[in-house]
């Protein structure tokens, strides 16, 4: 709840704290306020919701200078009760206790969220120490997201604790540092192949050269770690040779953008977001991808074609695990963006480097040792519900739809 008088001005000051409740319409909050305003008071506190039809306004005043506190009691009951709405008023001291320091946003996804992993995350946050100053909605589809302001812990000790209970509940959970930096986080950056789309390229153009049973195999392995990146992908690639350059085209045509991911992009754009793409598959569909998405930056590796026909091998520096991170410090340099205000989605072992250098790195639908490395996963095959782990509302991408 804002406040419009600082602490030491309220906390020795008598206030009424004034409660409506009832069905919403329109004309509620002003008419309790043009009520409260012929017993002159001040506002020091208000906070307005709405459920399901059903509104509860709080509002925190000082007691009148004009007429007396009996009087303002019978006028707010005699108009709450002509509008037949319910209302409260209690007698108080000052504002709310002082809040305690480290303050957090928690981010909770849950797909359907239910009332015991609600429950449990509740506990979890009053086990750390921390208090839950206010908890709204952030969206109700396609997965229903909910964010806790938290005070009274740091940040680091709250995200462990979560993470260690989000992984037994079946929900994502994402804790971020409160402040304004969350949302001047302006550069988003995700890797390409089973993040922005469903595929993975390169067993796209193996499917082409009959061997992607083959390369699929060791795409596996590579993507859990289990392979340098570089040597697997030489060897993947040298299993194209020979395939004629219009493969390319129809690679292209059969990618399939992961559900959600043109919503993500679009928003991001029109809230003044830059987005890039680093890639460990190739140009010749990244590029494709920039130019029909709009996206900012994008690079991945080249493969090599003479005359009309696929070399098996790639031209120019490979970009591996290492190397996606370096695209990310650079296009981050290009976009003006401090790196702690960076955002970085992957899903595989070559994206835990990008992931780590950001500022918050999300692991997309990723592999458990991505999942445990990263500051937050989303475990939903929605791309566009990272959106909520930037404190972006539903409403807010519905706006920038129509916009």
């Amino acid at each position: 709840m804002g406040c419009t008088m600082s602490a030491s001005q309220t906390s020795d000051v008598p206030t009424l704290l004034v409660k409506i409740f009832g069905k919403d319409r329109p004309g509620i909050t002003a008419g309790l306020f043009d009520t409260l305003a012929a017993y002159s008071v001040d506002v020091v506190d208000i906070e307005q919701v709405v459920t399901r039809g059903r509104i509860v306004l709080c509002a925190l005043v000082t007691k009148p200078t004009t007429g007396s506190e009996g009087e303002l009691r019978a006028t707010v009951h005699s108009w709450a009760e002509s509008l037949k709405l319910q209302a409260e008023i209690i007698s108080g001291t000052g504002d709310n206790r002082p809040r305690g320091s480290g303050r957090s946003h928690v981010t909770v996804l849950g797909h359907p969220l239910t009332a015991e992993s609600t429950a449990a995350i509740a506990a979890r946050i009053t086990a750390t120490g921390g208090n839950i100053d206010r908890i709204f909605r952030l969206a109700k589809y396609p997965v229903t997201a909910v964010e806790f302001a938290v005070s009274g812990t740091e940040t680091e000790p709250l995200r462990t604790s979560l993470a260690l209970a989000a992984s037994h509940l079946g929900v994502d959970v994402a804790v971020v540092s409160a402040g304004l930096h969350r949302r001047a986080q302006r550069l988003v950056v995700m890797d390409v192949d089973s993040t922005l789309i469903q595929d993975e390229v390169i067993e796209l153009f193996a499917a082409h050269a009959g061997c992607e049973e083959e390369v699929a195999a060791v795409t596996a392995r590579a993507m859990r770690g289990e392979l340098d990146f570089e040597q697997s992908l030489h060897a993947r690639v040298a299993l194209l040779a020979g395939l004629d350059a219009s493969v390319v085209d129809k690679v292209r045509a059969e990618v399939r953008l992961t559900p959600g991911a043109r919503t993500l992009i679009r928003t991001l754009k029109r809230l003044g977001y830059q987005v890039g793409v680093v890639s460990g598959g190739f140009t010749q569909v990244t590029d494709d991808l920039k130019e029909r998405l709009g996206l900012d930056f994008a690079s991945a590796n080249t493969l090599e074609i003479v005359d009309g026909k696929l070399t098996g091998k790639v031209i120019g520096e490979v970009v591996d695990r290492a190397g996606k991170a370096r695209l990310l410090r650079r296009f981050a340099a290009e976009a003006g963006v401090p790196l702690a205000q960076t955002v970085a989605i992957g899903d595989g072992a070559n994206d835990l480097d990008m992931l780590n250098a950001a500022g918050l790195g999300v692991a997309f639908n990723a592999k458990p040792v991505v999942r445990e490395a990263a500051h937050t996963a989303v475990n939903v095959p929605f791309l566009d519900a990272v959106l909520y782990l930037l404190g972006i509302t539903r409403e807010e991408v519905e706006a920038a739809d129509l916009a």
